[in-house]
């Protein structure tokens, strides 16, 4: 998990700003839409060739290896954005599977996901916040450069890719869940979890998800465009150590409030983050813009882990891994495919042409989204009905254990 995320956080925050110093200013959404494309593709990939044919540890270890190699080639097609963009694709079909066969082997090998898993995913955070302090500060402080800048970042995530496709193999022997089950596109897609579990609050839950996704893709393409921040990678880490604080108290917090109050807390946090955003905007005010950063906590535990949870407890085991990827496949693929187009175009006519924003455009920039993400709460609170003892009683369940 260390590595698997470590990987992630290496490129992802920083892939804008090297784009931007590299002639591609008016292109840095795209790998922010080839991610989420790969993340649609994912669950079909899973679905048809791992979950069914090959051991979980080889295909990871094989992904990664191949990952690597792509992220490795990336820099030398900087003067060609389109081959440059394509590459970032191939790269993202590999790793985007990597993330649900990290999960299910875990699951595989544990009695309880709901007291096991969430000290093995920590370190996934914890991998995330090195790979920004590595790149921003330590290979910084190296190199004497804005590592950010440079292909550092790009070829720091190739080695580790390299590193984990190597270590996978050496995972313990996880056979392929469901060999022998028919294929159809339907399940695969998660379409008949959603037929089965589907009601009025899980329908308002997930058309919510979707379009709060849609800002979502602001915030990793755009946070500190205006800021004069040079250690990106290590300032957006920030977010990771809240996240990490508050996937603590949510064991304590779902008691008293119940899954409704802290999706809109979730919510609530997005909409104050990008208005921090676009209050501190004209004066670049750093504290401010840390403090947004601080939110990915309650913005991303309170909302992704509790839907998470809440969709887990809705589901029967029969469709309870299809449930989960159609929750991926709206939020991360289509919800950020729609935000990432939304964003770059947004931004490009805020552009018109200049070569970047000025302070007071910045924060009619970061309204957009305030409003936008104000507009998904308030649709929420009034249309999910489903009741705080309700939402307890379904977390309040005892955990299950998925080992096939």
């Amino acid at each position: 998990m260390f590595l698997q995320f470590f990987i992630w956080g290496a490129w992802y925050t920083s892939i804008a700003v090297y784009m931007t110093n590299h002639g591609m200013t008016t292109l840095t959404h795209w790998p922010y839409t080839v991610n989420p494309v790969a993340a649609i593709v994912a669950p079909f990939f899973l679905g048809l060739v791992a979950d069914r044919y090959f051991a979980t540890e080889k295909v990871l270890g094989i992904l990664h290896l191949l990952g690597g190699l792509i992220l490795f080639a990336v820099p030398r097609f900087t003067g060609a954005p389109v081959t440059f963009i394509l590459l970032l694709l191939f790269y993202n079909l590999c790793y985007m599977p990597t993330l649900g066969l990290a999960n299910s082997l875990a699951f595989h090998h544990i009695q309880s996901q709901e007291q096991q898993f969430p000290l093995i995913r920590v370190f996934g955070t914890v991998g995330w916040i090195v790979a920004g302090l590595f790149i921003s500060l330590f290979l910084g402080k190296v190199t004497g450069v804005v590592p950010e800048q440079t292909a550092m970042p790009l070829y720091t995530a190739a080695t580790a890719s390299i590193l984990l496709g190597v270590f996978s193999f050496t995972l313990p022997h996880t056979p392929p869940p469901g060999r022998g089950q028919p294929v159809s596109l339907r399940s695969i897609a998660g379409l008949d979890a959603f037929a089965q579990i589907g009601d009025r609050p899980f329908y308002v839950f997930i058309t919510a998800s979707l379009l709060l996704c849609i800002p979502l893709a602001v915030y990793y393409n755009f946070t500190l465009g205006a800021a004069g921040v040079k250690r990106i990678a290590a300032t957006q880490t920030l977010g990771q150590m809240s996240e990490t604080i508050f996937m603590l108290l949510m064991p304590m917090l779902f008691l008293r409030l119940g899954v409704k109050k802290m999706l809109m807390m979730g919510m609530g946090a997005w909409v104050l983050r990008y208005t921090l955003f676009a209050i501190s905007a004209p004066s670049a005010v750093f504290w401010l813009i840390a403090l947004g950063i601080l939110l990915h906590g309650p913005c991303y535990d309170f909302f992704f882990v509790t839907g998470q949870i809440y969709v887990d407890k809705k589901s029967t085991p029969a469709v309870r891994g299809q449930a989960q990827g159609f929750l991926v496949l709206v939020t991360y693929g289509v919800g950020m495919l729609i935000g990432a187009q939304i964003a770059g175009n947004v931004y490009d006519r805020f552009l018109a042409g200049a070569t970047a924003l000025t302070l007071d455009q910045w924060r009619s920039f970061w309204i957009l989204p305030a409003a936008f993400a104000a507009a998904v709460l308030l649709f929420f609170a009034a249309f999910f009905k489903s009741t705080a003892r309700e939402a307890t009683q379904q977390l309040g369940q005892q955990p299950v254990d998925r080992r096939r």
